[in-house]
């Protein structure tokens, strides 16, 4: 395992021996992190968040981070990413909330360019691309191989068929 010694990671987070954790991360306690995931550096990885094996995060990025709604009173809700994704810098992914049903995930084999926002509750599927800046309102359902072109907003409660490519 190779944590950077400006990393803090928090007693009973998991991480497995094939983890690469660079300078300035900061895993919390409820994080468990799959077989050969790397944080570059300057990420943050919060909450009760599962995370797949073989994923990227680049700097600045935020996973597992409390929900951007104000009824949000700190109640225990998730988030969970699948196998091989590549987060990329100043990626923020909203942890779940109880009125949407407290999880928010992400499947595997996706692509978040800079600057996407994965709002709480949101769903996203497999084979994904959100280009840069694009962001999801709470609720959101991205369905497998869709893109979401740059700076596409997607309002809350909607869906984005599979296959799709809105921009």
């Amino acid at each position: 395992m190779s944590i950077h010694p400006s990393s803090v990671v928090a007693h009973g987070a998991v991480v497995p021996a094939s983890c690469n954790v660079g300078p300035f991360c900061t895993i919390g306690p409820e994080v468990v992190l799959g077989e050969n995931c790397t944080l570059v550096s300057h990420v943050v990885l919060d909450g009760r968040t599962r995370i797949g094996a073989n994923n990227t995060f680049h700097p600045f990025c935020a996973v597992g981070v409390s929900p951007q709604d104000l009824k949000y009173g700190g109640e225990p809700t998730e988030t969970v990413l699948g196998d091989n994704n590549t987060i990329r810098e100043s990626v923020t992914v909203s942890r779940g909330t109880t009125g949407g049903g407290g999880i928010t995930r992400i499947g595997s084999n996706c692509l978040l360019m800079a600057c996407v926002h994965i709002g709480h509750d949101s769903h996203v599927g497999s084979h994904c691309i959100l280009a840069n800046a694009a962001t999801l309102a709470g609720h959101v359902v991205i369905e497998d191989f869709a893109t979401v072109g740059a700076f596409c907003p997607v309002h809350q409660h909607c869906t984005v068929g599979k296959y799709s490519f809105i921009g």
